[in-house]
Formats: C-alpha cells, sequence, structure tokens
C-alpha cells in the first residue's frame, strides 16, 4: 500500500467514521462498552470535523485521529492531546497509524502547542510501541485504572515535547 493521504475530516465524513469506529471498537483500547444503537454522532460540540484527521486509501477512509485538549482550563491550552486514533483491520501494519500520529503531531505544532499528550491502556503494546517510537515517553501510569475484559488494566500517560 502506498503511503495514506493524510486530510482534515469534513460534516460528510461522519457515517463512515463512525462505522470504523464501531468496527474497531475492543477492549485492547476502548473503556467505554462497546457500541450498540442507536449509535452516537462521530462527532460533537467538543470534537467536529476540524479536530479530526483521516487517512484514506483507494477512496476510502481506513483511519482517523482525533486531536484535542486534555481539560477546559485557559492554562493548558499550550497541550494538544490525541484523544482518539484508529486504523482499519485491513489497514493495519502498513504505516497508517504512524502517518495519522505524524500528521496529529504536525497539527498541534501548527496551532502553537508546546507538548503533545496522549493516555494508552497498558495492554496495549502495538500502539505503545509506535507511540515510542515517534518521540513520546511514558510521563506517568495510574495502576489499575479502569476494569476492561474482566481484567484490571493500567492507564499509561505519555507525552513528547514539541519545541
Amino acid at each position: 500500500m502506498p503511503e495514506p493521504s493524510i486530510r482534515v475530516a469534513r460534516p460528510d465524513d461522519e457515517g463512515e467514521l463512525a462505522l470504523l469506529d464501531r468496527e474497531t471498537w475492543s477492549t485492547l483500547h476502548a473503556v467505554t462498552p462497546p457500541p450498540r444503537p442507536p449509535y452516537d454522532s462521530f462527532f460533537s460540540e467538543r470534537s467536529g470535523p476540524r479536530d479530526h484527521r483521516v487517512a484514506e486509501h483507494g477512496g476510502r477512509i481506513v483511519g482517523y485521529v482525533r486531536l484535542g485538549f486534555p481539560t477546559e482550563l485557559a492554562s493548558n491550552t499550550h497541550v494538544r492531546q490525541i484523544r482518539g486514533l484508529a486504523v482499519a483491520e485491513g489497514a493495519r501494519g502498513l504505516g497508517v497509524g504512524r502517518a495519522l500520529v505524524r500528521a496529529a503531531v504536525a497539527e498541534a505544532r501548527e496551532r502553537g502547542a508546546r507538548r503533545i499528550t496522549l493516555r494508552v491502556l497498558g495492554h496495549n503494546t502495538a500502539a505503545r510501541k509506535l507511540y515510542e517510537s515517534e518521540g513520546f515517553v511514558v510521563e506517568g501510569v495510574q495502576p489499575e485504572e479502569f476494569f476492561v475484559g474482566g481484567a484490571y488494566v493500567d492507564d499509561v500517560l505519555m507525552g513528547r515535547s514539541l519545541r
């Protein structure tokens, strides 16, 4: 697969992104219950199309990354946070996740952020390796923060400087 093309999400992507979100749901990364009908909207007031970058291949969306703020505090606006990342099953291992992480880092820089952070479940080793390879470091661990899939799971806080 050639490099995926990355672009800003559009309002009309909502259905395809919502479907991707449902298809990629897993206890490997989700702390919420599995999605069930009626499904919530993918975009929200807090996280609209402008806050998402999508990866396309062959005319269809194969992944997305959501970029937001870690808090709503004015004193924290110099930090952006990756608040979601998904890659379609058929596109995994082909560089889509890496391209999306890099797009999020570039976007955070363009918006003037000094840092970018994320949270990842401790047992999600593939995601953790990807983030580490892109310069993120573990900044904290909340042991057994979540109970998912019948097990207690650590919440790993990662970040990197953008300066």
